[in-house]
């Protein structure tokens, strides 16, 4: 699987690349990113074809989005697509805080706000701090934290700016796997373009694949894989990774050892097999990584490409690490 390949992102007209780049990273995301370096992983990743980007107003608190407009303001709009989220407002005194922003401009927070009219202002004060015209793709982030004003006024604002051509793509940023089948059950048509999952379909957790991805294969919802190594478990899972080891439940810690097991045997590493395990369902259209400096996606790039034996796949199938139904056709 190629960083670069380019593929239709559903039925929504836009092509993407398999490798998408996150963008919570450069908004200081537990730690600090200098300026400098977040603008040159944006523009690295751009030099590896990386035509997908996704940030959010909460991403530094605005911080996030302002920098990746100044990355991506001299290339041509048509040569990627970019994602942002609405349900959050950044303003002085915004209650809704997060102690993982690492340095947020002072004084400023969140505000939960799903209403039509929040949904509308997000848009606006997103493209104001991107310096951009557009947005491709809106998602309605982490929908659980106001369901029912979610599936109803910020749906119908999205769905207002697609028909009006603003926006190409409705979808949802969601950790929930069962909040994100709900809410394709319960919203009016036309319905998602998208979903944007975040930790529900990797080696680790597979929650996504008991309802979530069939439904979304069923109805031509093309679904975005974030979250892929898990908070960092199948890169680094020894103490002192940000979500160490030793934090798991006994199952989640056991499987866990399995899959280094299994790629320390194979000499594969786990962090590869972690960014290609999402394509073994037809639903999966890319997957969204962060990187805090060039060389990490880089590594990415290069992780994704690496041929993995069969046999890999089979023994974690074996041990019942990845479902029988898991497939790798065109890995």
């Amino acid at each position: 699987m190629r960083a670069e390949e380019l593929v239709p992102l559903g039925r929504t007209g836009l092509t993407v690349s398999r490798l998408g780049l996150g963008l919570a990273s450069i908004g200081g995301l537990f730690r600090s990113v200098p300026q400098e370096q977040a603008l040159a992983t944006v523009r690295r990743a751009r030099e590896l074809g990386v035509r997908l980007f996704d940030t959010a107003p909460v991403y530094g608190y605005g911080l996030s989005e302002t920098r990746t407009g100044t990355a991506l303001r001299d290339e041509p709009r048509d040569t990627y697509v970019l994602c942002t989220k609405v349900g959050r407002l950044v303003e002085p005194g915004g209650p809704d805080t997060q102690p993982i922003w690492a340095d947020p401009p002072p004084g400023l927070g969140v505000r939960l706000d799903y209403s039509y009219k929040g949904v509308v202002r997000s848009l606006k004060e997103s493209l104001e701090r991107l310096g951009l015209d557009r947005v491709d793709v809106l998602h309605i982030h982490d929908p659980e934290q106001d369901f029912p004003r979610s599936v109803g006024d910020a749906y119908h604002a999205l769905d207002d700016l697609r028909r009006a051509g603003v926006i190409r793509a409705v979808s949802l940023g969601v950790n929930h796997a069962d909040v994100a089948a709900r809410f394709l059950r319960e919203v009016p048509e036309p319905g998602l373009d998208c979903v944007m999952l975040a930790g529900r379909w990797t080696l680790l957790d597979q929650s996504g694949i008991n309802e979530l991805l069939p439904l979304c294969q069923e109805r031509g919802v093309a679904v975005l894989a974030a979250g892929v190594l898990q908070g960092g478990l199948l890169a680094d899972p020894g103490p002192g990774a940000p979500h160490g080891q030793e934090n798991l439940a006994p199952a989640l810690a056991a499987r866990l050892r399995t899959i280094h097991e299994v790629c320390a045997r194979h000499g594969v590493p786990p962090r590869a097999a972690a960014l290609q395990f999402p394509f073994g369902h037809p639903a999966v259209t890319a997957i969204v990584v962060g990187a805090r400096s060039p060389e990490e996606i880089e590594e990415s790039a290069t992780l994704l490409a690496r041929p993995i034996p069969a046999r890999l796949w089979s023994d974690l199938r074996e041990a019942d690490v990845i479902p029988a139904s898991w497939h790798p056709a065109g890995l």
